[in-house]
């Protein structure tokens, strides 16, 4: 069971990745009990941002790109957080999706998570994530998480700060999509070749 987890976050440290690494956790100890449990990759775009520019205009991938798109292709459910600009998700987290293959997250269960400095920005998970991910065909859990700044000076008391009860309850449903499983998503990654393996076989030709 590989879940992968993207983090768009440009500064460090970035509560972006904070609330990923929430996310995650919460995510990964409702699948503890599981027969197996998850193997985690973190994939961090600021380290990316170049190639990602450079795979725009470029035919192919650099290395590191390559390595990361073919983790998100076999990933059975990801773990996508952007930080807001100008109301919606960051360039650099479309830009991330934008190279990927068609039909790469095709039936793949994603927890759609975003940070903000206020929370009239809420609304951007409904506005701009979930249509984006509902156009890459991939499957985004009912819950969806935003945290402003203010969140993260919360007490931690579930009656006062609501954003861990709002993280465990997105994780809860991120796992039971994961245990529950669906045929569409194995039959895509059946079909799925490695960029290093396409390029191997474009240097044979």
């Amino acid at each position: 069971m590989r879940l992968v987890v993207v983090s768009a976050g440009l500064s460090t440290p970035s509560s972006t990745r904070l609330l990923a690494d929430r996310l995650t956790e919460a995510t990964c100890s409702r699948l503890a009990d599981a027969a197996a449990g998850p193997t985690v990759d973190v994939i961090e775009l600021r380290s990316l941002a170049q190639d990602i520019a450079a795979r725009l205009v470029a035919t192919f991938p650099s290395p590191a790109l390559a390595e990361a798109l073919d983790s998100v292709a076999r990933a059975d459910a990801l773990i996508a957080v952007t930080p807001v600009f100008s109301a919606s998700y960051s360039g650099l987290f479309k830009s991330f999706f934008d190279v990927l293959e068609p039909d790469t997250l095709t039936g793949t269960p994603v927890l759609l998570a975003a940070a903000g400095g206020t929370a009239r920005h809420s609304m951007v998970l409904d506005h701009a994530l979930r249509p984006l991910f509902t156009f890459l065909r991939a499957e985004p859990v009912p819950t969806g998480v935003f945290a402003a700044s203010e969140d993260w000076g919360g007490t931690g008391d579930a009656l006062t700060d609501t954003l861990p009860v709002r993280i465990a309850r997105a994780g809860a449903g991120l796992a039971g999509r994961l245990l529950r499983g669906g045929p569409g998503r194995a039959s895509v990654q059946a079909e799925f070749i490695p960029f290093a393996e396409q390029l191997a076989g474009l240097e044979r030709d």
